[in-house]
């Protein structure tokens, strides 16, 4: 497969991963493979930074910003470094009218590629238990007391 067609394989997976991070309860394993993912083609010069953007919902801080980077068609938004501050140009709030190309990957594939690709291995996946919940204790039935029937009794 030619380099190009295998970067745009790599950013379709980061696009695919963001996609289903933004979605999912449990995210973290999600940003933290497509962080991975960014910084190794960021440090093998397949990605560029291009600058930084305002985040639209900062959470405790006035205002944060991310950083925006490019790879193939796809662009990104990264955790700024403390030297992104002074190196790259500020691009102001973010253009709402520039879209991503809608691209479709299942997930299952798209985590097997950004894995094969950082290099690292999954952790096997744990079986779920049940929750353990303890049987209330039925009361004891005796038959010590005798039925009585009127019916038997003749009355």
């Amino acid at each position: 497969m030619k380099k190009e067609e295998t970067l745009r394989q790599l950013a379709i997976a980061i696009y695919t991963v963001n996609r289903h991070a933004k979605t999912a309860t449990n995210n973290r394993e999600l940003y933290t493979l497509k962080n991975k993912a960014i910084q190794q083609l960021l440090q093998s010069g397949d990605a560029k930074k291009i600058g930084l953007h305002f985040v639209d919902n900062p959470q405790l801080s006035q205002q944060s910003s991310t950083v925006l980077v490019k790879c193939s068609d796809f662009l990104f938004h990264t955790l700024p470094e403390k030297g992104d501050f002074t190196s790259l140009p500020h691009l102001g709030t973010q253009d709402q009218t520039f879209r991503n190309p809608q691209e479709r990957m299942n997930l299952k594939t798209a985590k097997e590629l950004l894995i094969d690709f950082v290099g690292e291995q999954q952790a096997p996946a744990k079986p779920r238990k049940k929750a353990f919940i303890p049987k209330r204790p039925r009361p004891k039935v005796s038959n010590t007391q005798s039925f009585r029937s009127s019916y038997l009794d003749g009355k």
